[in-house]
């Protein structure tokens, strides 16, 4: 039988091997998510990733849910709890009655590379264990959550996702999860999104310790860029990358303190930021009414500047 099973894996293609690699590895860590709201019952997927039973999945998979439960491959049913819920970046963090469980290995979305084979599993239309490839197609993707928020650093994708998949696992050819499926764009073909694993840890980190993420807000919008290698140096940056404002909202905190769009963060409160995912770390209740020293590039000037993030309510 050994021999068998290897003789059948050789005549893979490199291609191939690495797909069925990355889901024999994850698959058994996805799970059915099935939410009940009074006499409809919606469904998506999740993924566990501990062994005591912590699942991550999409705040609108479970919104309005009056009982949770979820199944696995292997056939079994669990109640789940809700531990934590973040409409505001489209996650959820559940808890399943038991111990013991397969979970899948989380990796991390800052090193994804435009082109990388990526590998979405889920339970599209009630399909379980429902596997579908395809590359990254870009970083740094916007996307609006259900709550009207907008979700930065996302990555686009054309691994094909249907109703259902919502919740479940991006993986790469590794099978390390690098970001949470979440939506797909009506009327196209292969323009699909998930939520950078690197977000989603800080997210569940927050939910399994508080409930909630609590942030401070400094009314921007903004994205990742890449500085000049030579600016770069010369300002001693880790790497190249900052954050750009590509909008500054009326009455908050960046307009308050003088920031304007095209303005480029090099630093809040004497932490370096290199990317979106930094700056929405750095926003954390702890920093609310308290000054931040900005240290920005306007133009071709380095400037400093004085903000005072706002509560989120």
């Amino acid at each position: 039988m050994a021999v068998a099973e290897s003789m059948e894996w050789d005549v893979l293609d490199p291609y191939s091997r690495a797909v069925s690699s990355a889901f024999e590895r994850t698959g058994p860590a996805v799970a059915n998510v099935s939410a009940g709201a009074g006499r409809r019952s919606a469904r998506g997927s999740g993924v566990l990733f501990t062994p005591d039973g912590y699942l991550l999945t999409n705040s609108h998979v479970i919104k309005g849910a009056e009982g949770l439960a979820a199944s696995l491959p292997n056939g079994r049913e669990y109640a789940a709890t809700l531990v934590g819920d973040d409409p505001e970046s489209d996650l959820a963090v559940l808890r399943l009655a038991g111990d013991k469980f397969e979970h899948a290995i989380l990796g991390n979305s800052s090193s994804l590379r435009v082109g990388q084979l990526v590998v979405a599993i889920g339970n599209p239309l009630g399909y379980q264990a429902t596997v579908t490839a395809g590359i990254v197609s870009a970083l740094g993707r916007s996307l609006r959550a259900h709550s009207g928020r907008r979700i930065d650093s996302v990555i686009q994708t054309d691994a094909p996702l249907n109703p259902g998949n919502s919740g479940g696992p991006l993986v790469d050819a590794n099978g390390r999860v690098i970001g949470v499926n979440t939506a797909m764009a009506g009327g196209a073909q292969g323009i699909c999104f998930a939520i950078g694993i690197d977000t989603a840890i800080d997210v569940a980190t927050r939910l399994m310790r508080d409930g909630r993420v609590h942030r401070a807000r400094i009314g921007v919008a903004v994205q990742t860029i890449s500085l000049d290698k030579r600016l770069a140096q010369a300002l001693k940056r880790p790497g190249n990358n900052a954050v750009m404002i590509s909008e500054v909202l009326r009455g908050g905190a960046a307009e308050e303190g003088g920031i304007f769009p095209g303005d480029i963060i090099l630093t809040l409160g004497g932490e370096i930021v290199t990317g979106v995912d930094d700056l929405h770390r750095l926003l954390t209740a702890e920093r609310v009414n308290v000054a931040q020293n900005v240290t920005l590039v306007r133009g071709t000037r380095v400037e400093s500047a004085s903000i005072v993030p706002k509560s989120d309510g």
